[in-house]
C-alpha cells in the first residue's frame, strides 16, 4: 500500500526480516542515501546495519535507469537498483512504506517482516513541489526540517519557501540588517477576515546559518529549496525597514492585516540596486537554479500617483503601469540569467510582456499556464482552485477557519497537472510539473499546517508522481494504510469525518466563498490573461 502509487507493484514469494542482524551495503555513489537509511532504520535494528553475516541484507546499487527511477525487489534480501542517488532514495522510501506502521515510530523495536514484493517506479513530472508560507506566520527551523521530511516521504522534490511579504521578512541579509531588525516583527495579527486582531506581537527570521542547514538537510533528502523574495508588491515589511524603497517618503509599519496591500516598491535605480544586493546574498545561500521573485498582486495606485514613476515610464516609452512592472521584472530576469539562474514568477508577469527566460507559476486557474506554454515558456501548475491547501476541507462552519471555497481530498486527487487545453499539444512538454500551496495568513502553528496539509498533500503527491489517470477507490484503500504511518510520526491530519474536538477553533471567523462570488473573483483574475 504505497503512496504515491508506483508504476508497477507486484507481490512476490518469500519475505524479508528486518532485525538487529540486518546489514546494509551500497555502491560508493550511494553512500549518502545509505547513511540516511541507516538513520531511519537504526531504531528498528538497534544497530548500524553494517555489512556482515546476518538474517538479511539491504543492497543499494546503480543501474541503467533514469536518475529518479528505481527497481525494488524484496525477498530474503532487499535490492534497490537505481539510476542515481535520487532514485535510490525514493526506492528506500518505498521500502520503508512496506514496513508495518509501527516501524515509523521513534521508539520502534523489531523484528519486522516485509512480504515479498517487486516495484518498478519513476516520477511522471520533474517539478513536484509545495509552497510553505513562512512570511505570514513564522515557522521555526525545526518545523521546516520536519516538513521537509514529510515532503520527502511523499517523493516531493521542491520546497518553495515564501520568505518575504507585507507581514514579515524572514531571511537575514547582512548588508541590510534592518530587514530583520524591523521587517521580521509585527505588532499583532489579524485573526480572521472580519478585522479582529489578536493583540500579540509576532515575528522571527532565519539566520544565514539556519538557511544553510535547511538547504543541506533538504538536499540530502533530494528536495530542492527555492527561495521567494517577493517584489514589487507584497513588500511593506521591507519598506518599513527602509522607507526609501517605497513611494510615499513616510515611515510605515510592518503590515498586521491580510489581503492585497497598496504599498509597493518604487522603480528607482537605487531600489533595483538594493534588491540586487539582497539577491547576491540569497544566491549564496540557495544553490537552486530557480529563484522566485513573485510579481503577483501588485497594485499600481502608487505608481499612478508618483511623479517619479510617471517620469520613468515616459523615459522608457512605456504605455502603462503594467508595462512598467514588466520592465522591472525584465531587469531582475537579466540579473539572474547573468548568474546562471532562472526567474520564476506568478502568472501576473505575463501582463505587460513576459521576461524571456522566466518560468511561470500559474495560480489563477490555468489560463496563465496555457498562455505561457504556448509562448514557449516553462510552466508550473499551481492552480488555486485545485491546489491551495489553506482552503477549507469541508462545507459549513466545522473547519478551524472556514476560509475560501471547499477543496476536498477528492478535489485535489482529481487534479491533472497538464491543463485540458494543452493535452495533445506539443506545448504540454513545457509543463514542468505542479505545486501545492500552504499559505499561512490563517495558519499560525505547525500543528495547524499538519491539519491543512494532510491527507490532501498525499493526494497531490500522487498527481505529480504517478502515471496519468486516477483510481480514487484504489487511492482511498492505499491512504487507509498510509494514515497510520502519519500517526506514527506525529502528523495531526484531518480525519475524513471532520476535525477532532481539539482541532476546532470556535470564534475564529473565516471567509467562506459562495459559488457565485467565487466565479466572479476567478473571472476578474483571469480577464487580462484571456487576451494573451
Amino acid at each position: 500500500m504505497i503512496v504515491p502509487k508506483p508504476v508497477n507493484h507486484e507481490s512476490r514469494p518469500g519475505s524479508f526480516v528486518l532485525d538487529s542482524r540486518t546489514s546494509l551495503a551500497a555502491d560508493p555513489e550511494l553512500r549518502e542515501v545509505a547513511a540516511w537509511l541507516r538513520g531511519e532504520l537504526g531504531p528498528v535494528t538497534a544497530g548500524e546495519l553494517l555489512p556482515g553475516p546476518g538474517s538479511g541484507t539491504i543492497t543499494l546499487t546503480l543501474g541503467d535507469l533514469p536518475p529518479e527511477a528505481y527497481r525494488l525487489t524484496v525477498g530474503q534480501d532487499v535490492e534497490i537498483v537505481a539510476g542515481g542517488p535520487a532514485g535510490a532514495f525514493y526506492g528506500s522510501q518505498t521500502f520503508r512504506q512496506l514496513l508495518p506502521p509501527a516501524a515509523f515510530r521513534k521508539a520502534a523495536t523489531g523484528p519486522f517482516t516485509v512480504p515479498g514484493a517487486y516495484v518498478e517506479d519513476a516520477p511522471r513530472f520533474r517539478w513536484r513541489g509545495c509552497l510553505l508560507d513562512v512570511a505570514r506566520h513564522f515557522m521555526t527551523k525545526h518545523d521546516v526540517l520536519r516538513f521537509i521530511d514529510l515532503l520527502a516521504l511523499h517523493k516531493l522534490n521542491v520546497l518553495h519557501l515564501h520568505l518575504t511579504d507585507d507581514q514579515g521578512w524572514r531571511i537575514e541579509i547582512k548588508r541590510y540588517p534592518r530587514l530583520t531588525e524591523v521587517g521580521a516583527w509585527r505588532g499583532e495579527s489579524q485573526t480572521g477576515w472580519n478585522g479582529a486582531m489578536d493583540g500579540r506581537p509576532h515575528g522571527g527570521y532565519y539566520t544565514q546559518d539556519d538557511l544553510r542547514e535547511i538547504v543541506a538537510y533538504a538536499a540530502r533528502r533530494h528536495v530542492m529549496v527555492v527561495p521567494e523574495i517577493d517584489l514589487p508588491g507584497h513588500t511593506q515589511a521591507a519598506i518599513a525597514a527602509y522607507p526609501e524603497l517605497g513611494n510615499l517618503g513616510t515611515p510605515l509599519e510592518v503590515r498586521t492585516t491580510w489581503g492585497v496591500g497598496v504599498n509597493v516598491l518604487n522603480v528607482e535605480d537605487s531600489t533595483i540596486e538594493f534588491f540586487q544586493n539582497v539577491l547576491d546574498e540569497v544566491l549564496e545561500l540557495f544553490p537552486s537554479p530557480y529563484v522566485m521573485l513573485g510579481g503577483d498582486e501588485c497594485r499600481k495606485d502608487q505608481w499612478r500617483a508618483s511623479p517619479a514613476a510617471q517620469r520613468r515610464m515616459a523615459e522608457l516609452g512605456l504605455r502603462d503601469e503594467e508595462e512598467l512592472q514588466s520592465w522591472l521584472i525584465h531587469r531582475f530576469d537579466d540579473y539572474l540569467t547573468a548568474r546562471g539562474r532562472r526567474l520564476v514568477g506568478w502568472d501576473e508577469i505575463l501582463e505587460g510582456g513576459l521576461a524571456p527566460g522566466a518560468v511561470v507559476a500559474s495560480w489563477r486557474g490555468e489560463l496563465g499556464a496555457v498562455a505561457a506554454a504556448r509562448r514557449g515558456h516553462d510552466v508550473i501548475n499551481c492552480s488555486n482552485t485545485s491546489l491551495y491547501l489553506d482552503y477549507r476541507q469541508g462545507p459549513g462552519e466545522e473547519e478551524p477557519i472556514p476560509f475560501g471555497t471547499v477543496l476536498t481530498l477528492e478535489d485535489v486527487y482529481a487534479f491533472e497537472p497538464v491543463p485540458e487545453e494543452l493535452r495533445g499539444d506539443a506545448a504540454a512538454e513545457r509543463v514542468l510539473g505542479a505545486q501545492c500551496g500552504i499559505w499561512t495568513e490563517l495558519i499560525d502553528s505547525s500543528r495547524h499546517v499538519d491539519y491543512m496539509a494532510f491527507p490532501r498533500l498525499a493526494a497531490f503527491a500522487e498527481t505529480v508522481w504517478s502515471p496519468a489517470g486516477r483510481d480514487l477507490p484504489g487511492f482511498r484503500e492505499r491512504l487507509a494504510a498510509h494514515l497510520p504511518r502519519l500517526e506514527a510520526i506525529g502528523v495531526e491530519y484531518r480525519r475524513a469525518a471532520g476535525p477532532l474536538p481539539w482541532q476546532r477553533r470556535p470564534g475564529v471567523p473565516g471567509r467562506p466563498e459562495d459559488p457565485e462570488r467565487w466565479q466572479a473573483k476567478l473571472d476578474a483574475w483571469t480577464s487580462n490573461l484571456r487576451t494573451l
